[in-house]
């Protein structure tokens, strides 16, 4: 996989009318559903990139800084069971 070619589709993601619709209203964070303001939002991949995951919008959700730190190469399915 080419994460320089994904990362940069992310950049553009993030540039997108799509992204910038999604974030101007009343946004949560993907995981802890806290609400977050415009300028707190980060882009976390659900798959990661390091594990064959795509820069698209189907792929992408709007996180918190501490939720996408936390979750860091993991998916949601990872995130679950180590909270099991």
């Amino acid at each position: 996989m080419n994460y320089k070619k994904e990362k940069e589709k992310a950049r553009e993601l993030r540039k997108s009318r799509w992204w910038q619709n999604l974030i101007s209203s009343s946004v949560k964070c993907h995981y802890c559903e806290k609400p977050l303001a415009k300028e707190e939002v980060t882009m976390d991949h659900l798959i990661p990139l390091s594990r064959g995951g795509k820069s698209t919008r189907g792929n992408v959700v709007p996180s918190c800084k501490p939720c996408n730190n936390e979750k860091k190469d993991q998916t949601p399915v990872d995130l679950l069971f180590l909270k099991l």
